[in-house]
């Protein structure tokens, strides 16, 4: 049950776009099922770009994980214990470790050349019905120094630091100076929803159970 409510967010619900100095897009490779699971066992590394494991986009969507750490956050601003602050940070980096429930930093985020952590543009847009779904979106920049293999991302609550919502891990987005990338992270809200019915349901059923057994000992059918 903890694996399904940290994995909980959107099925490929992060959009990245790389683009040249010229605004030019420049393709990424998109990992197909079989790469993102040799990743996620740690057994292929980021930087291939065989046919085999995927091909090459102009917008590279992939799905997301929310932390263990993340799922608490999430229920304490909802009703406001706690009241951590607002997840408005989008982070990059070049680790390349699988992300995990039990996260709560990148591993190893890039903090210069203008790849640094930064806020990100927040706003409510539509999925399946009015305003389900959060938004962030944020362009990085790079500057001079600023050649980086990008594996890595997430959501934070901070500009430093901080609590981690979401993170993954992905196919090498090689990026130079003068490169901008658009990262765009979409978390639907209903499906805290569904969250909340499988836990319930998995509750009934844990109480029927054991309400049916002492029963029907009693009666000599078990």
């Amino acid at each position: 049950m903890l694996a399904t409510k940290a994995k909980f967010g959107m099925k490929e619900n992060v959009e990245y776009v790389l683009k040249d100095a010229d605004g030019n897009v420049k393709k990424l490779f998109q990992p197909n099922r079989l790469y993102g699971w040799l990743m996620k066992k740690g057994i292929a590394s980021p930087s291939l770009k065989f046919p085999l494991f995927g091909k090459l986009v102009d917008k590279m969507v992939i799905s997301n994980l929310i932390t263990t750490a993340g799922v608490a956050g999430i229920a304490a601003r909802i009703n406001g214990s706690g009241s951590p602050a607002a997840y408005t940070y989008i982070a990059l980096g070049t680790g390349s470790t699988a992300a995990a429930d039990a996260n709560t930093q990148l591993e190893n985020e890039i903090t210069t050349s203008g790849g640094a952590r930064a806020s990100a543009s927040v706003s409510v847009v539509t999925t399946d019905t009015a305003g389900d779904t959060a938004q962030l979106q944020n362009t990085f920049s790079f500057t001079t120094g600023g050649t980086f293999a990008i594996t890595e991302s997430g959501v934070l609550n901070a500009a430093s630091a901080g609590t981690l919502l979401a993170r993954q891990v992905f196919s090498a987005i090689n990026v130079v100076s003068g490169d901008s990338l658009q990262v765009t992270y979409k978390f639907l809200g209903h499906l805290l929803a569904i969250v909340k019915s499988k836990i319930n349901k998995f509750g009934e059923a844990l109480k029927n159970f054991f309400e049916i057994i002492p029963s029907q000992a009693l009666l000599g059918t078990v």
